[in-house]
């Protein structure tokens, strides 16, 4: 089974910051539109940010001019650059493609904002 592989996660304070990564095989990742994905217990996956092959980038309201999505194209990578952490942006975090495909959901990586 395809999927993608999260990874970076984990607890920190407001007002911090954390680099989430993705990796996954070429055949996702190729020049196909990329987005990162947060889910909340109880709520629906949401949009965080997306990322075209040729490297333009689209946010949520609620994260931007915080958080920074970038991809490496050679090495299949896509990274959430996310700083001034809010206790809200506690979630489990997914890279997928955008639109999202079911098959390529992964395990997610938990990153928790609190003090």
């Amino acid at each position: 089974q395809v999927q993608l592989v999260e990874s970076g996660g984990g607890l920190v304070q407001p007002g911090g910051s954390l680099r989430l990564s993705c990796a996954g095989s070429a055949s996702i990742f190729s020049s196909y539109r990329m987005g990162w994905y947060r889910q909340t217990p109880g709520k629906q996956r949401e949009l965080v940010a997306r990322i075209s092959g040729g490297g333009l980038s689209i946010y949520a309201d609620s994260v931007k001019g915080r958080f920074t999505i970038s991809r490496d194209n050679a090495k299949n990578m896509v990274y959430l650059q996310m700083n001034s952490l809010k206790p809200e942006d506690t979630a489990v975090y997914y890279c997928n493609r955008y639109p999202s495909l079911e098959e390529f959901w992964g395990q997610g990586t938990q990153v928790t904002v609190s003090s």
